[in-house]
């Protein structure tokens, strides 16, 4: 072969291998100059269910357990310190009050009082500030109390006084700074005199709530949601919002108003796992709606998410009693819902609106959705939503409805409840999926297929269970957080069909949970966000405001990806989920667009699957961001190994 040849043979081997590179590399396509579907403001979300110590003992900063001594054990939480004295629960005679119970000690000489555990103990920091409060009573000589905060070992770690009790009911206050940290500490209420005192309401709210506010919330947990930015907020639940039975139902005009008088009940899930998981079935699970239906609106609006209220619809809990409350009798169940909504959006000349006024919040919160049940199924469902929505209609037409699928994402109640409620022409129907990382893998494209007119979805219950054998939860580790992830391209792609989504449950204290996985762990000091928290968060706080067509040559398999634009900041945001154990490079063909070099990209990711996040090593699975520089619409980027990756890229048409 002469020279020339050579080198031609030379010129073609390159022009032929760098074709077959070409053709090799998995390119992705995004349609930026043909903008799809409008995405709802609230498409990412948060579910709120009174779950593993979620509200008492968690969200709800209050660090007294049992405080009104209304729980049926009147004593729980509680136990005698000091031997000369006794202390026993009396009952008020009027019976026209939620706050029927006190407690009575006489003290026969110094040091005796009562110790109060908190949940799993009472968490108090170093330097912190602690506001005390109870009511008391005493018709003898006056007495002093003293309140001490105990660390584990029983050293006293703060402490203040209340003097001269005497008299008539009313309340006393005082501020409780602390000299050290403890997760585990107690709460004493010792008298340093002689006497007889009866007590109630003993409180204790760190000084430090989100925002400030009496009877506030935990501002650590709150910031977590707030930085979500959730677009809506769905509240109280849950199965709590059924009940065991109809009399054990979730009530939101009982969980308003003084606090002292909202009544209290049995969490649902105090009795839920009692035969087939015992050591996760706690006997100290009630709901004093401390976090009522007021502090839920207050904290959707303080995050700037929707509310999303859920009642219910005259059907008790169908996996516990299925009890029913008869059609005819659905009257005082709907006439909730009209109140409800009175209450969130009436002006204050309106019998709710004052109410709502009266609580402090004279301007409407302008609530938009309203559930109608919570995870209902089958014939009896279907005539009770149909009163609830004929109702509700007609005075609020504008409030759109969210309906239930059942409990499973297929099968004959949800082929059943579907089939009707595209027949009655439902607002949403909300639709929940725990299952194993392959269900999410093989259900991306779920929602390609769905009818665009007629109902929309809410997919308001999902999570990725992983069972690890051996252990007694379903961890929250990288494998379920990134299935989720691949999952949530398929559900964003389709934003005209599925205009809502939520991870559940969303709160878990590891010394009191009945179920798993959770989207936030903590302790009675310490929280965390678990590898699905980031990847929800990583979709709320990159939300477009259209859904941008995307298209692929089919050469990534394990490579999924939506697109948005943000009319807002006019960026392109693409996400790509690579599920393979290998890095990937990918070639961006943002078409119609002139991309500038400003841009950013945000990666999660982690190379074992197993991972997860912990109170000690909080973000070991956590996004991390750095500038993307770009001189054109078409660009090649490299996809980590196991990785969820963000692209902002600002864009000019």
């Amino acid at each position: 072969m002469n020279r020339i040849a050579a080198s031609f043979s030379a010129v073609l081997l390159a022009v032929f291998m760098a074709l077959n590179l070409e053709a090799q590399t998995p390119v992705i396509e995004v349609q930026v100059n043909q903008p799809g579907a409008a995405m709802t403001p609230y498409q990412f979300g948060i579910f709120f269910e009174d779950i593993n110590f979620g509200a008492d003992g968690g969200i709800y900063a209050e660090l007294i357990k049992n405080r009104s001594f209304e729980f049926p054990n009147a004593l729980m939480g509680w136990s005698q310190t000091g031997a000369q004295g006794s202390a026993r629960v009396m009952e008020r005679e009027s019976q026209a009050t939620n706050n029927r119970h006190y407690l009575q000690f006489n003290a026969s000489g110094s040091g005796f009082g009562i110790t109060n555990s908190g949940f799993r103990g009472i968490g108090v920091e170093q330097g912190k500030e602690y506001a005390f409060s109870l009511q008391a009573q005493n018709t003898g000589a006056p007495v002093t109390l003293r309140i001490e905060l105990v660390n584990a070992s029983g050293k006293v770690i703060g402490q203040t006084k209340l003097r001269n009790i005497k008299g008539d009911w009313k309340t006393y206050r005082a501020t409780i700074r602390v000299n050290g940290t403890d997760a585990k500490a107690k709460l004493n209420v010792i008298a340093e005199t002689s006497g007889t005192v009866a007590v109630d309401m003993i409180s204790l709210f760190p000084k430090n709530t989100w925002k400030g506010r009496p009877n506030g919330l935990r501002a650590d947990l709150v910031q977590l949601l707030a930085d979500m930015k959730p677009g809506f907020i769905r509240f109280p639940g849950g199965c709590i919002v059924e009940g065991r039975t109809l009399a054990e139902r979730y009530q939101w005009k009982t969980t308003i108003g003084e606090v002292a008088e909202r009544k209290l009940i049995i969490n649902r899930w105090n009795m839920e796992f009692r035969t087939r998981n015992p050591e996760r079935a706690p006997d100290d699970y009630f709901q004093s709606f401390g976090l009522g239906f007021f502090e839920y609106f207050q904290l959707c609006e303080d995050v700037g998410a929707e509310p999303l209220p859920i009642l219910n619809c005259g059907m008790a809990c169908q996996f516990n009693s299925g009890e029913l409350a008869p059609l005819d009798q659905l009257d005082p169940y709907i006439q909730d819902a009209l109140d409800l909504i009175e209450f969130a959006n009436g002006s204050v000349a309106s019998t709710w609106g004052r109410k709502r006024a009266e609580l402090g919040h004279p301007a409407p919160f302008n609530m938009k959705l309203l559930g109608v049940g919570n995870e209902q199924w089958g014939p009896d469902y279907i005539p009770r939503y149909e009163a609830f929505a004929k109702a509700i209609k007609a005075k609020y037409p504008n409030i759109q409805l969210i309906t239930s699928a059942g409990p499973n994402p297929d099968g004959d109640r949800f082929d059943f409840l579907w089939k009707q409620f595209r027949g009655l022409n439902a607002d949403l129907v909300d639709e929940h999926f725990y299952r194993p990382p392959k269900w999410f893998y093989d259900n991306v494209h779920r929602y390609d297929n769905y009818p665009r007119t007629g109902p929309k979805v809410f997919a308001g219950e999902y999570a990725g269970h992983v069972s690890v054998k051996g252990r007694p939860d379903k961890p929250n580790n990288w494998e379920a957080a990134l299935a989720e992830a691949a999952f949530l391209t398929g559900v964003e792609r389709n934003s005209d069909v599925v205009t809502m989504a939520s991870y559940a449950p969303l709160f878990g204290h590891v010394d009191a949970w009945q179920w798993s996985p959770n989207l936030i762990w903590f302790d009675n000091l310490r929280s965390f966000g678990t590898p699905s928290y980031y990847v929800q968060k990583l979709f709320g706080t990159h939300h477009g405001t259209n859904v941008l067509p995307v298209r692929s040559n089919g050469e990534a398999k394990q490579v999924y990806a939506s697109a948005l634009r943000d009319a807002k900041t006019n960026d392109v945001i693409v996400k790509l989920v690579n599920a393979g154990t290998t890095a990937t490079e990918v070639r961006l063909n943002l078409a119609g667009a002139k991309a500038t070099k400003a841009g950013k990209v945000i990666v999660l990711t982690s190379n074992d699957l197993a991972a997860e996040n912990s109170l000690t090593a909080p973000t070991k699975v956590a996004p991390t961001e750095q500038a993307l520089k770009v001189s054109g619409p078409e660009f090649n980027h490299s996809l980590p190994a196991q990785s969820v990756t963000v692209l902002r890229v600002h864009c000019e048409k």
